[in-house]
This record gives structure tokens, C-alpha cells and sequence, in this order.
């Protein structure tokens, strides 16, 4: 029987027989409001699964390290076993969410440049905003060890831009976590419309987790609408 390291909001973590790997199973599981707001939604894993396996494959074609090794079957991946940085790194491209609310912009404006958050991953502290010098000093990474995160987090924010707007997808913001494997800085998180904003780029109908957390209805049509564009045109 496998071994459950891990049980997260969207994801299980299993231990396997090479200890330097482990599987990542999706669960139709959708949260929002720091957990507060819960539900099952039928076929969200697999179509989650699906995407981020697309992505994944795009960005390390083009040279982004990451903790993905292969698909094991169409819920579960095979990736390297990493001690997570304990940091969400949030990239936004156009005003949305918390943004708009605490900084008094209009949703859908776009930014004059791509900024960069950071949230300490605490689920007692509900995740607070905090800063280069505050993670330093309390010891979540060193200085070195951010501006590697942040360079692959531009870069990365590069490449998913060009890469959903061949689907007709704007990429509004997105939502990513990083581990060390072996001293090595990986990218070690799905991307999903669950960890991205995705508007359409013609209607701006949201097509991700907002449609969830918002209460819009046809939470698994707009997920399904972003696989089926990826499939066919990303």
C-alpha cells in the first residue's frame, strides 16, 4: 500500500520506491478563501492534471527546471521529491482579486509591468503578503536563493503569456511555489485554472478558479473551454 506523505486542498503526495521521487495524485477537490469555502467538482482533477502536464511540457522544453518527471496516468505524476520553499510567488500581468481590492485599481487594467508577491505559505496565518527582507531575516531563503525564484518567475510569466494567447488566453496572474532538490532552485507547483487568472483574450469571460470562488457557475465548462484550446492550439 502507498505510503500518503501529503494531503493538500487540490493534491495527495504519495511516497514511492525510489526515495528521491514521489507521485502527485489531483483531487476534484475546490477550495477558496483560504479553505473556508469547499467542494467536490467532478472531472476538475483530471482536466487540471491534463493542463498543467501541457504547460509543464512547454516550459521545460524551453529550459525552466522543474520537479516533473513523467505522467504515471491521467491523474498522477511521476516528480522529484523537494523541500518546498515555504512561499507562494505570485506574478500579475493585469489588476485582479486582492490586488484591485487593496490597491484601489480597477479590475482589468493592465499593469505597466508584470509585479512580483510573495505570501509566506502559513495556513494558521492565512498566508500573509511579505517581503524580500522579511523572508531573509526569518530564515524561509536566503538572498540568493529569491533572486533565482524571481528570474525563473519572470521568465516563466514570459513564456505562459505567449504560450495562452495562442489559445486566445490572457494570462492575468498565476500563483507558483518553488523547492530544492539537490541544492537545485525547481519550479514545484501545478499551473491550472486553479493557480491562474485566464480570461478570454476577445470577451474577458474569466475561464478559471474565480468562476468557483465568485459564485459564476460552470466551474468544470470553463475548465474544460482551457483544455480543449491548449489541446488544440497552445
Amino acid at each position: 500500500m502507498e505510503k500518503l506523505l501529503y494531503e493538500g486542498k487540490a493534491k495527495k503526495v504519495f511516497a514511492c520506491d525510489d526515495t528521491d521521487n514521489c507521485i502527485i495524485e489531483y483531487k476534484d477537490t475546490a477550495t477558496a478563501l483560504n479553505g473556508l469555502k469547499k467542494e467536490d467538482i467532478k472531472g476538475k482533477g483530471l482536466l487540471n492534471s491534463t493542463i498543467n502536464n501541457i504547460v509543464f511540457d512547454m516550459l521545460i522544453k524551453n529550459g525552466i527546471p522543474t520537479h516533473f518527471i513523467k505522467t504515471l496516468s491521467p491523474l498522477r505524476i511521476l516528480v522529484k521529491k523537494v523541500e518546498i520553499v515555504p512561499l507562494e510567488v505570485i506574478v500579475r500581468n493585469t489588476a485582479a482579486g486582492h490586488f484591485s481590492s487593496r490597491y484601489g485599481v480597477k479590475e482589468g487594467t493592465l499593469l505597466k509591468a508584470p509585479t512580483l508577491e510573495y505570501s509566506f505559505k502559513n495556513d494558521a496565518l492565512d498566508d500573509p503578503l511579505i517581503n524580500d527582507y522579511q523572508i531573509i531575516a526569518i530564515g524561509l531563503a536566503t538572498k540568493e536563493e529569491l533572486d533565482i525564484i524571481a528570474d525563473l518567475a519572470f521568465k516563466i510569466n514570459d513564456l505562459m503569456k505567449s504560450f495562452f494567447l495562442k489559445a486566445n488566453l490572457n494570462l492575468v496572474d498565476f500563483k507558483i511555489e518553488f523547492g530544492k532538490y539537490k541544492g537545485q532552485i525547481l519550479l514545484a507547483d501545478e499551473i491550472s485554472p486553479d493557480s491562474c487568472r485566464l480570461w478570454d483574450a476577445t470577451t474577458n469571460k474569466k475561464l478559471d478558479k474565480d468562476r468557483f470562488r465568485r459564485d459564476m457557475g460552470d466551474v468544470i465548462e470553463a475548465y474544460q473551454e482551457v483544455a480543449r484550446r491548449l489541446q488544440t492550439n497552445g
